[in-house]
């Protein structure tokens, strides 16, 4: 028996030799398919540069147990759920470490229709089978196949936009050099043939394992630079970056300004809550206030629910949600197979920047004003739940509330913070908000630094 490390709370990752290589990656294909006895499985995979072995490892994994592999090639994880859906798999792997250091892999795993695999529904299972190894080849192997499926994706992604689009737009966009340059590439031919308007300049555009700019993670300041350099040099009306398997896009303002994804969320209920009132949309714990307000206003009904895409996506399905946004930059959709996409969201920010008189700044301006918030803030300590435990016991004689729906969140008259421990990566990250006040969300956020041990 071989204990595991790289099984997380809703996928796989780990560091590249020792937590997970391509015996392990041959393990976790076998374990799927002894568990699930699938008949075929999607597998695509990003730009590492292991990626294309270890999802060939999976692959000789679930052949060994009669599955049959369709390899959609390098893609977007978003691009496996889709695949899923449409060739009616039983199953799909994307192979990604999405936004963690190069160093790192690993496994983005769903089910039949794209159903969500987490530590609370298989991905335990699938564990325990692959560090037992307690399963042999079967007499007849699998086949395996590649075949693209990006025109059917990329139909899909169009459905989302109406014509006539609206007014000319220049937009930067930024793959950093992950999976989402070919797609950008086809999206462009598209907008040729059928006149939409949209002038994309491409920036850190070519795949690239070695990553020349540095890993595609857009929430860490240090990384916005570029795209934020590039709108003012074209004087574009917005930018937009991706991560690694860009099922995550992060967008900035012409003034090269980042919009938190918080009130992109808030952007999005609103438009969906517009064409369809009195639809569920979720959102996470961290961030609130902006995102309840505007679905209340809008006469949506708001739902809060733990973080974490695999767990979101059950939840969507469960309450049959139309939307749900994470301030991390996850968008999920109903049309979507309730799965998260970083191209959605996207192209629905363009269409209605384009339908605007305003400009990208503008249409959160308001919102930020009303609900500034911190952005979040990585801590790293040794004893992350002593941490968390020395806030809780700070604050919860004056909090309104506390909850612990996904780590510590507490709530005041005119402020509210989260606390939580990561699912991916050794730290802790903190968000604050507050009513109306930058002046008091510095304070705060100073002092629930300095209590953390940052």
């Amino acid at each position: 028996m071989v204990l595991l490390n790289c099984f997380k709370a809703y996928d796989i990752r780990g560091v590249l030799g020792t937590e997970l290589n391509d015996d392990i990656a041959y393990r976790i294909g076998g374990a799927f398919a002894l568990f699930y006895r699938p008949q075929r499985v999607v597998l695509g995979s990003d730009i590492r540069l292991t990626s294309s072995a270890l999802k060939l490892a999976v692959a000789r994994g679930l052949m060994d147990q009669g599955t049959d592999v369709i390899d959609i090639g390098m893609t977007g994880s978003e691009e496996v759920y889709f695949a899923t859906r449409s060739l009616q798999a039983d199953g799909g792997i994307e192979i990604t470490a999405s936004h963690n250091p190069d160093n790192y892999n690993g496994m983005k795993i769903v089910g039949r229709e794209a159903r969500p695999v987490s530590s609370d529904s298989g991905l335990k299972d699938i564990q325990a089978l692959a560090e037992n190894h307690l399963f042999s080849t079967v007499a007849q192997p699998g086949s395996y196949q590649q075949r693209s499926n990006r025109s059917a994706y990329l139909d899909h992604l169009l459905s989302y936009l109406t014509l006539p689009f609206g007014r000319p737009l220049r937009v930067v966009v930024n793959a950093g050099n992950g999976a989402a340059g070919p797609t950008l590439d086809a999206l462009e031919n598209a907008f040729r043939a059928r006149s939409i308007p949209l002038n994309l300049i491409k920036i850190h555009h070519e795949p690239d394992g070695t990553f020349p700019h540095g890993i595609p993670n857009p929430m860490l300041p240090e990384n916005r630079l570029a795209t934020r350099d590039a709108v003012l040099a074209h004087r574009a009306d917005l930018g937009i970056a991706w991560d690694g398997d860009f099922d995550r896009c992060f967008i900035f303002d012409e003034r090269g300004d980042y919009v938190e994804a918080y009130y992109i969320v808030g952007l999005l209920a609103a438009l969906f809550l517009q064409r369809s009132p009195g639809e569920k949309i979720l959102h996470d714990p961290r961030l609130v206030w902006n995102t309840r307000d505007i679905i209340n206003a809008s006469h949506g009904i708001a739902i809060e629910t733990k973080t974490g895409h695999a767990f979101i996506k059950e939840r969507m399905r469960s309450e049959n949600a139309i939307y749900g946004g994470e301030m991390s930059a996850h968008h999920y959709f109903r049309d979507f197979g309730y799965c998260d996409s970083g191209m959605i969201p996207a192209l629905l920010v363009l269409q209605h920047l384009s339908q605007s008189r305003q400009k990208m700044s503008g249409l959160v301006a308001a919102r930020k004003a009303l609900f500034p918030v911190s952005g979040e803030m990585n801590i790293s300590v040794s004893q992350p739940a002593e941490a968390i435990r020395r806030v809780r016991d700070h604050y919860q004689h004056q909090a309104l509330s506390t909850r612990l729906t996904d780590g510590l969140s507490m709530e005041f008259d005119n402020w509210r913070f989260n606390l939580r421990c990561s699912n991916t990566e050794p730290l802790l990250r903190l968000n604050v908000e507050t009513r109306q006040s930058n002046a008091l969300l510095a304070e705060i956020t100073g002092k629930l630094l300095a209590l953390a041990g940052a």
